[in-house]
């Protein structure tokens, strides 16, 4: 969170607060973390070289140093192109882009987004954002988290594209790649602005009250006890999110 008037939010915020107002209070506003474990900490750092890794692919800078002292990188690499020609193929696409940063104004809110890899076509644009931890979310997760909303919709606002021709690709590349594609549309693009308007007016609230828990909270918070018991406090959202920060992407 920012100390001046314009708000900056990424999908890591709005999961959060739509999630559990109170823990978005304690993690972004009154900044209490907790130390990661040498676990966290080491996906953590995978997750980080892999990004690395691909934006550096992506650039044509060399990437040797980076897969020659870790097997499992270069394999999951290796994994990920042959599974994935589009992503392989440096040359597909009128203009590629990675770790490439969109914003958009939304009131005073600065709405963040930041594309792991953006293959942009006359007639279409793909998104594209590597998952580095072990087990997939399902597709109805991922369909209703903020990040595949939030990334498809801004583009859809910041860009010349239609709604329906853009789409945003999962790739979980540990172990064997698997990816989940979601399509766009304007149903879902207008479906997104209205629950975006109704959250951001809530955020508005809380910011002049209470950070209140959601109604029947306890059923389903996964950070509701630890607002009874401190060392249950969770530094981040989720143990997924955690896994996946890179030097580019962080928790923006």
């Amino acid at each position: 969170m920012e100390s001046s008037s314009v708000i900056r939010l990424s999908q890591t915020h709005l999961n959060l607060l739509q999630t559990c107002p109170p823990q978005f209070q304690r993690v972004y506003l009154e900044q209490l973390t907790t130390p990661m474990s040498p676990q966290q900490q080491e996906r953590m750092t995978w997750g980080s070289q892999f990004h690395l890794l691909m934006q550096q692919r992506e650039l044509g800078l060399p990437i040797q140093a980076l897969v020659s002292r870790q097997p499992a990188l270069k394999k999951s690499l290796e994994s990920l192109l042959a599974n994935a020609p589009e992503i392989a193929d440096l040359q597909a696409g009128t203009r590629r882009v990675a770790e490439h940063c969109r914003t958009l104004m939304v009131g005073e809110y600065l709405l963040t987004v930041i594309y792991d890899l953006l293959i942009c076509y006359p007639q279409e644009a793909k998104i594209f954002d590597w998952k580095t931890y072990l087990k997939p979310e399902t597709p109805e997760k991922l369909a209703q988290n903020w990040q595949t909303r939030l990334y498809l919709y801004i583009l859809a606002e910041t860009s010349d594209y239609a709604p329906e021709q853009l789409s945003m690709t999962y790739w979980f590349v540990r172990n064997h790649p698997q990816s989940v594609t979601f399509a766009y549309g304007q149903p879902q693009h207008q479906q997104t602005q209205k629950d975006l308007k109704e959250l951001l007016g809530r955020l508005g609230h809380y910011l002049t009250g209470d950070f209140d828990h959601i109604v029947n909270c306890e059923k389903t918070c996964p950070y509701y006890l630890s607002f009874f018991n401190p060392r249950l406090t969770k530094s981040l959202p989720t143990l997924e999110e955690i896994e996946e920060i890179n030097p580019f992407k962080g928790p923006v």
